[in-house]
């Protein structure tokens, strides 16, 4: 989110999808067990449904945290927004920051994912990391900084 009006925003990106691996397997497993409460009938066909009701709860809520989590890189600013109904911002000032690291496990090059560590904030599972470390980088390498 940029802090002024205009200035102008070169990259907004949300975190990578593999975020959403492990609450979106265990609401899979919530939903397997409120599936066999309901076979099973009366009376697990109760806890069955609250199994699914918490199942889909928690599946939706994931989708809408990485849905509105997003990495934003602005002329002045790296920045991490998050929030649905209520929007937290973390940033940093490209004019003070020193130097900016990439960390990328074997897993997170093979699927496109890695931590970006600017400053004091800490970025994590970074959809395209390189793109937003290299466009970090440059921005840092501009005269006037």
């Amino acid at each position: 989110m940029p802090e002024r009006p205009d200035e102008h925003v070169h990259l907004d990106a949300r975190r990578h999808g593999v975020v959403l691996v492990r609450p979106l397997a265990r609401a899979l497993a919530l939903a397997l067990l409120g599936a066999t409460g309901f076979a099973v009938g009366w009376p697990a066909s109760l806890p069955g449904a609250v199994l699914l009701l918490a199942a889909a709860s928690g599946a939706v809520a994931a989708v809408l945290r990485w849905d509105r989590t997003h990495v934003v890189v602005t002329a002045e600013t790296l920045s991490v927004v998050q929030g649905v109904v209520r929007k937290r911002a973390a940033a940093v000032q490209l004019a003070r920051l020193g130097p900016v690291e990439l960390e990328q496990s074997l897993l997170g090059r093979l699927l496109g994912y890695g931590t970006i560590v600017a400053g004091e904030l800490e970025f994590s599972f970074v959809a395209r990391p390189r793109e937003v470390y290299r466009l970090v980088e440059r921005r840092l390498r501009l005269p006037g900084r």
